[in-house]
């Protein structure tokens, strides 16, 4: 390319303009422009040197031991291979056997994926019935992971809630946390799907999660082990800014917050649910 681009600017200064014999400028004919040009681009050509230099041993590659450095007159430098060629800078391919287990990988993915997003790895349960009228699920899944963080026991929900609890877990779970032991693995879920009324209280009205629009979170399991409780770590030094931080960012994915504090029914977890109301998310 760089050899075709001189030829090119040194053909049309050729043709621009030549002085004649008696010392007049006037345009000269194609056929001795590109004859001029011709004559100018061989002679830089020749004095073009390949200079060896080593290559570094590919396992990957196909037998090549050596690159071949051109200089021409005017410094400029052209890599090619042992062929002549110019050598592709695209990387190697990968080894086969890697392409088929990124791929395996990637289709249990998509397997797994439930309300259209890889990232919620479970299965879909479709209608769930209520025993009484105002419980039940038009279109449930059962999640046993969101985002990578797996959950302790497969939760019962709809599709609305499980976004939001994807939603959550990235921007308050591991921000939460961060790189500290690794990370966060695993989250401890203390209840899901369950038609009865809230807080089980006889004749109150049916709850959230009756309906599969919520999730109740009570610990988180980090990757070196460390298990962390709501009702433990909650007035802890340790815990207790991390704990926080992840009830502030629920409030605003998930209708209703309540954990320590709200009341007597949640000091050991941490209640989300997506019921919206027209005053906006009720967290406290």
């Amino acid at each position: 390319m760089r050899l075709v681009v001189g030829l090119g600017l040194v053909l049309v200064a050729q043709i621009a303009v030549a002085k004649a014999p008696d010392g007049a400028i006037r345009p000269v004919s194609r056929s001795d422009a590109i004859e001029a040009a011709q004559t100018k681009e061989a002679s830089r050509l020749s004095s073009i040197r390949p200079v060896m230099r080593p290559m570094k041993p590919n396992p990957n590659a196909v037998a090549e031991t050596t690159d071949l450095v051109a200089f021409g007159a005017d410094g400029t430098m052209v890599v090619l291979s042992t062929s002549g060629m110019r050598r592709s800078l695209r990387p190697m391919l990968r080894p086969r056997a890697v392409v088929e287990r990124v791929m395996a990988k990637r289709q249990a993915a998509k397997r797994g994926a439930v309300c259209g997003d890889l990232d919620l790895q479970g299965e879909r349960i479709g209608y769930v019935p209520g025993r009484i009228n105002a419980c039940g699920i038009k279109d449930a899944v059962r999640l046993r992971s969101v985002a990578g963080v797996t959950l302790s026991q497969q939760a019962m929900m709809d599709c609305t809630t499980a976004k939001a609890l994807k939603t959550w877990v990235e921007r308050g779970v591991k921000p939460a946390f961060g790189s500290r032991g690794g990370g966060v693995s695993a989250l401890r879920v203390a209840a899901h799907y369950a038609c009865r009324t809230r807080n089980n209280q006889p004749g109150a009205k049916v709850s959230e999660h009756g309906k599969g629009r919520a999730i109740d979170i009570s610990g988180v399991r980090l990757k070196d082990g460390t298990q962390i409780s709501v009702l433990r770590g909650w007035g802890s030094k340790k815990n207790g800014n991390a704990l926080r931080k992840m009830r502030k960012e629920a409030c605003g994915p998930f209708g209703t917050v309540l954990g320590p504090g709200s009341d007597k029914y949640h000091n050991d977890h941490f209640h989300f649910d997506t019921a919206r109301y027209r005053g906006g998310a009720y967290c406290r």
